[in-house]
């Protein structure tokens, strides 16, 4: 007896391993391909915070679809028929490796970006994507049958810890390990055969589970509970939906209005996975009326920072944001895993849950850059989380608390949620109605706004982006054409100009417009040229500001990537070319690689200028710079300037060029050279690496 019970033992937990080793690999697999394909498409669009969004949109809709295929397959296909089909679809993915993008998906200016990108990733990982989302839930029903099988019964519902697990381990090590070794193609190489090397795991593990599915496994398992209700499965929805309509919308908050941070979008993502795992792998930690008092901290947190009690404008409030965001996921997870059904019905719970996600994602990502003219949506899901707390909290209350507490206690959270939303409304109502104009579409919201000044004639017009300043200009319609901010007559790029304007006219082109500073250093012989990847931010600069109109000759707008521009234009000969196309401290990377300094090249005159605006507070982008300037045999010298006046930002520039005598004209004799670190790698199209760039400010 002892020998079977623990040969029975074994087997078990041989079952076990089996399982979790592929869920694990599976969700692996999975966020591997994520940054992956990100990083690989971002050039195409822009290097925009939104084409992460998107790509995140992409990530949902595609697990829902997975979670989708297990359910259908688990519920309304015979076992026998469910491997052959699985596997059948897992050798059938592999006719897209290598998951390398297809260039006929590259933008020319006119596509809706949002259904380019989204076409591309189906087109690309499509089905690998879904087969892996549909790995977990899939596996956990074989299991769930063949431990019935043994008459064990036990819910597998821990493996989906496992495979949060799998997900986070993905996540962190791609920026560490994988983005700073591998170049891009090596990457998409090693993620294709390891791919490969998962059909062959999960095939197996699909092949073993292939017996124990006879009639009486089927109706033990058919008669597992009553089915879920309505209302639960509401539930189910709405706790999956909130923390990722909140981690959505959080991390675009949090890019956008607090710091661009490179990278930083893996720190809210690992947190939503953390709060996965810990609520999935065990309950035991979860105190609710503890964890009911720090989600009501963390949402009254957030609220009130919202509502101008304090500004969140600063990067030393990140913590407080992420842990605001960790708590309310917790919660939520740790409300989803106590309402786990019978695993009869675990394939459609993971399928509702997936549902949520998706929803919340959809939201975020695309009703809101419709519906919006600014960025409304963290206003509206933070107070609906907090109010989806309460209703969860009176589902477990409701019974064991007296009438009159309960009555205060809900009441009273109700009414201060009410109030606090309330206050933020007409914060917000306040704030934006100050505005002259808000705006918004893909590449995110804008806002023009003017801007009083003590002293007579000093008043400013602004053009913002979240926090991140576009473009000023001063509204006196004597002062309209004195270029501001990062590009003022004693910046890098106005002494430069100021320099070059002593030779004659001069043909400019520049990669990025915003406001059209730079054309107010546009004189009678000058011809400047634009190149701007977002439509609205060129109806704004010709309707709000002055300085495209003031030029001599009007500029011409070239409506696209900067750089996708230039690929398709003949040689430009400029005399001057500038790139200023960041986001803040985002760092479109495609812009900044050898491919792309080539490029440069030859659209400049052989004695041109190319002018890089590299202020950034997190990252030192001097050395990218200068790498790709001594492979192309040219000069690089910095120069900044501190100003931080009225309407004027301190910045640096960094200038390249062949003409050793322009460093030596008294404006620019100040010029710094730029020293390499030791063995630093250049960027490429195929490899860049933010980590060997990064300084924490």
């Amino acid at each position: 007896m002892t020998t079977l019970q623990e040969t029975r033992i074994s087997v078990r937990y041989s079952e076990w391993g089996l399982a979790g080793a592929t869920i694990f690999f599976g969700a692996f697999f999975l966020f591997e391909v994520e940054p992956l394909i990100a990083k690989a498409i971002l050039p195409w669009f822009g290097g925009s915070a939104q084409v992460w969004t998107t790509c995140l949109l992409f990530f949902q809709g595609a697990l829902l679809l997975g979670y989708l295929y297990a359910h259908l397959l688990s519920e309304r296909v015979a076992p026998q028929w469910q491997i052959r089909i699985h596997i059948s679809l897992l050798v059938l993915s592999l006719a897209v490796l290598p998951i390398f993008p297809t260039e006929r998906f590259k933008p020319v200016g006119s596509e809706d970006p949002l259904l380019l990108i989204l076409g591309l990733l189906a087109a690309t990982i499509g089905l690998p994507f879904v087969l892996l989302s549909a790995t977990n839930p899939l596996v956990q029903s074989w299991l769930a049958r063949r431990e019935r099988a043994g008459g064990m019964g036990r819910p597998p519902y821990k493996l989906f810890a496992l495979s949060n697990f799998g997900s986070m381990v993905a996540l962190l090590s791609y920026p560490l390990l994988f983005e700073p070794a591998l170049s891009l193609a090596e990457q998409i190489w090693s993620w294709s055969i390891g791919y490969g090397g998962f059909v062959v795991l999960c095939s197996a593990t699909a092949w073993h589970y292939r017996t124990n599915s006879g009639a009486s496994v089927l109706q033990a398992i058919a008669s597992d509970g009553e089915s879920p209700s309505w209302s639960e499965r509401v539930l189910w929805f709405s706790l999956a939906a909130a923390p990722s309509a909140l981690l959505l919308a959080l991390t675009n908050y949090m890019l956008q209005d607090i710091a661009a941070i490179p990278l930083f979008w893996i720190v809210p993502l690992a947190l939503y996975l953390l709060s996965f795992i810990f609520a999935f792998g065990s309950l035991r930690w979860y105190a609710r009326p503890v964890w009911y008092e720090l989600c009501a901290g963390a949402i009254a947190t957030m609220l009130i920072a919202m509502s101008g009690f304090s500004t969140l404008h600063d990067v030393r409030y990140m913590p407080l944001v992420v842990g605001a965001l960790f708590i309310c996921c917790m919660v939520c997870h740790a409300e989803l895993a106590s309402l786990r059904p019978k695993p009869r019905y675990l394939t459609s719970y993971y399928l509702t849950i997936s549902a949520g996600g998706a929803g919340g994602g959809l939201f975020v990502a695309a009703v809101a850059p419709a519906i919006f003219n600014s960025t409304y949506e963290l206003a509206l899901i933070v107070p609906m989380t907090g109010a989806l707390i309460i209703t969860a909290a009176w589902r477990n209350y409701k019974d064991s608390l007296p009438k009159k507490n309960r009555g205060i206690l809900f009441g009273g959270a109700i009414v201060l949620l009410c109030a606090m939303t309330l206050y933020l409304a007409h914060f917000l109502y306040r704030d934006l109605s100050k505005s002259t104009l808000l705006a918004r579409n893909f590449y995110g919201a804008l806002r023009v706004t003017e801007i009083p000044a003590e002293a007579p004639g000093l008043e400013i017009r602004k053009l913002t982006h979240g926090a991140i300043d576009h473009g000023e200009e001063y509204i006196a319609p004597e002062m309209r054409h004195v270029p501001m901010t990062y590009f003022s007559r004693s910046s890098g790029i106005g002494l430069m100009l100021g320099e070059l304007a002593k030779d004659g006219p001069l043909k400019v082109g520049v990669i990025g417009l915003g406001a059209g500073t730079l054309a107010g250093y546009c004189r009678q012989g000058d011809t400047y040229r634009f190149y701007e990847i977002n439509p609205l931010v060129i109806d704004i600069a010709q309707k709000h500001f002055w300085y495209l109109e003031t030029c001599p000759q009007p500029p011409a707008l070239v409506l696209g990537d900067g750089r996708l521009s230039l690929e398709h234009e003949p040689p430009q000969s400029f005399d001057v070319l500038v790139v200023d196309a960041f986001t803040g401290d985002a760092i479109p990377a495609h812009l900044l690689t050898r491919e792309a300094m080539a490029l440069y090249w030859r659209h400049l005159k052989s004695d041109g200028v190319l002018a890089v605006h590299i202020s950034n507070l997190y990252v030192d982008l001097a050395p990218v710079v200068a790498k790709a300037a001594a492979e192309s045999g040219k000069q690089v010298r910095t120069v900044f300037n501190g100003s931080n006046e009225n309407g004027l930002h301190p910045s640096t520039w960094a200038l390249v060029t062949s003409r050793s005598e322009l460093f030596k004209r008294p404006a620019l004799v100040q010029a710094n050279p730029v020293a390499l670190p030791p063995g630093f790698r250049p960027w490429t199209d195929d490899y860049s690496n933010l980590w060997s760039v990064f300084r924490p400010h």
